[in-house]
């Protein structure tokens, strides 16, 4: 990045601020219609960062503000499950951004490139989202050295900046306090401003029709995972989950959360996945149920604990740890007790295929399973026993995180997430835990049984409501 001295003067009042990187500065390209915002992981119109900061230029260049959204039929392990979800948020974007009197142009295959897009709407700087993974985070490194135009990208979807931690944190004990002594400062109510300027589209200018399927016509794309109609896309349908938990179960999370058999959960993790709605917005919510009267401040500090504390760690991970999604990632203690007790017997052992169809003899396990293939989604309970059992039956722990990212990814709607890539660390490669008691195949990795699993909550009634369709619990 530009020292400040050196940027123009329209950036340099972003040049400190944690949740914005300056990619690419220079001066804003001279005769130029329109701001663009490059819009990606943070796919709402409201309590985004990166929207807000795509206006706020463009209010202070006198320009308009034109939102280009580009549906890539080749993303990293995405399927039809997942895209069928993106679909249903995009009506609710184009919406709220009208609201804000922002314009929404959504391209696919083969019209969908962003710097051709640029250039058709002689754009005089882009603004972007950021997304810690691998691939996206090297699309934007690429693109920074491809263009000729200003280029920011604003951490949109946490609550405190990831840039405030340079360096992987080890444990959510260390990291918790620094989350919470910035929550004061980065804990509050977004800024819905208006463009001042209206952008007029050219007639004949290309953008789809957003209520059609905009995955019509691949033919390598995968289709074999169907979509699920226990979750509706969009982030008016967040907002109106968020209000039902907040009204109505935030005030036994901390009691609830752990019992799978039970609806006492938020099950916000697809919208949050797809950046359909802020954890700023939820966190909020969960502040006035409080106020309210509606939850008590121990039931929001268990829930804040998970949305802020275990999410962020989350992305911290993935950022600064490049193996995050292979059995690498691991601390050195793990990966030594691990390879002491790799050629341990495994008995069972199980194929990616038996695991898939949870054909093994766990009924609990198999429940879990099949609650994420025919729903789209796992309670985050046994996500860590779902994961860990994963480890003892397969032939090697590598082969186990490999499976394990496999049928997250493919199943769950918020796959291919930081989240779900940490979870895993956790339960197979003692990533933020510590060593325990030594026993075969785990070595010191935290081990989980079935039967202690199984007491601390009603399993019986568990697996009936998964055979029966009751995804969510009582």
């Amino acid at each position: 990045m530009n020292h400040i001295d050196n940027l123009p003067s329209l950036l340099r009042p972003y040049a400190d601020n944690p949740r914005i990187t300056i990619r690419r500065a220079g001066e804003p390209f001279k005769d130029s219609k329109c701001v663009v915002y490059w819009m990606q992981r943070a796919q709402r119109g409201i309590d985004n960062p990166a929207l807000d900061l795509a206006i706020a230029l463009g209010n202070e260049l006198g320009l308009p503000v034109v939102t280009f959204f580009s549906i890539i039929a080749t993303y990293p392990h995405a399927n039809l499950r997942h895209y069928a979800f993106l679909n249903q948020g995009l009506p609710d974007i184009e919406e709220d951004l009208a609201e804000r009197n922002v314009s929404f142009i959504v391209r696919r295959p083969p019209n969908n490139q962003l710097e051709k897009f640029l250039q058709e709407v002689s754009a005089a700087l882009l603004v972007g989202d950021e997304n810690p993974c691998r691939e996206p985070e090297r699309w934007r490194r690429v693109l920074s050295r491809r263009m000729h135009l200003p280029f920011l990208t604003v951490d949109a979807d946490v609550v405190i900046p990831s840039k405030l931690f340079p360096k992987h944190q080890y444990a959510l004990h260390i990291l918790k306090p620094k989350l919470y002594a910035e929550l004061p400062k980065y804990l509050v109510l977004q800024p819905k401003t208006k463009a001042d300027h209206e952008w007029k589209r050219p007639a004949r200018f290309e953008s789809i029709d957003l209520r059609t399927d905009v995955t019509k016509g691949w033919k390598d794309f995968d289709r074999s995972v169907s979509p699920v109609d226990t979750f509706t896309g969009g982030t008016h349908a967040a907002l109106k989950r968020l209000k039902d938990f907040a009204d109505d179960r935030l005030h036994a999370f901390a009691t609830k959360r752990n019992h799978p058999e039970s609806n006492g959960t938020s099950r916000l993790s697809p919208y949050l996945h797809f950046g359909q709605i802020s954890p700023i917005t939820i966190a909020l919510a969960a502040q006035r149920a409080v106020a309210e009267g509606k939850a008590s401040p121990a039931a929001y500090e268990a829930y804040i604990n998970e949305l802020i504390g275990w999410r962020e760690i989350s992305v911290n991970f993935v950022k600064h740890v490049p193996d995050y999604d292979t059995l690498e990632c691991a601390p050195e203690w793990a990966q030594k007790t691990l390879r002491e007790h790799a050629r341990d017997k495994r008995n069972p052992e199980y194929s990616l295929e038996e695991l898939e169809q949870a054909k093994t003899y766990d009924e609990l396990w198999n429940a879990a399973q099949m609650q994420m293939v025919k729903y789209g989604w796992m309670h985050n309970y046994l996500r860590m026993y779902w994961a860990k059992k994963i480890l003892e039956w397969t032939p090697y722990p590598a082969r186990a995180f490999e499976y394990a990212v496999i049928l997250n990814d493919k199943y769950e709607l918020d796959g291919r997430d930081p989240n779900g890539y940490a979870g895993i660390a956790w339960a197979i490669a003692g990533v933020h835990d510590r060593p325990w008691f030594e026993r075969p195949i785990f070595g010191t990795v935290r081990y989980m049984s079935g039967a202690s699993t199984g007491k601390k909550f009603n399993s019986r009634r568990y697996i009936e409501n998964v055979a029966a369709g009751n995804w969510a619990g009582d």
